[in-house]
């Protein structure tokens, strides 16, 4: 077991990455104590993968989806409510 207190770990991180993806066990410590544990993602092998190294149905519905040209358009009345609207409408005295 690798304990790296957190200015080793950030100093070291891609060394300590490479260690947990090895199948150490890295822990790191704040003043001695170990507070978190690093601990790398299992990748399944029965899950194909394009080139990108992506699971190969992330992007299937590609190009099959539009979206409108104003679908992030500003809409009036929304933005009258934001600019009308108390931050804290508890309180007496308001923006």
């Amino acid at each position: 077991m690798i304990i790296a207190n957190i200015h080793a770990a950030k100093t070291n991180l891609s060394k300590l990455i490479e260690r947990a993806e090895a199948g150490e066990d890295v822990v790191i410590a704040r003043n001695g104590k170990p507070v978190v544990r690093l601990a790398a993602i299992p990748q399944t092998m029965d899950e194909p993968r394009g080139p990108d190294g992506l699971p190969t149905w992330m992007g299937s519905l590609k190009g099959q989806i539009t979206l409108s040209p104003d679908f992030d358009a500003a809409d009036a009345e929304i933005q009258k409510l934001f600019d009308e609207s108390k931050i804290f409408p508890w309180e007496e005295n308001g923006p």
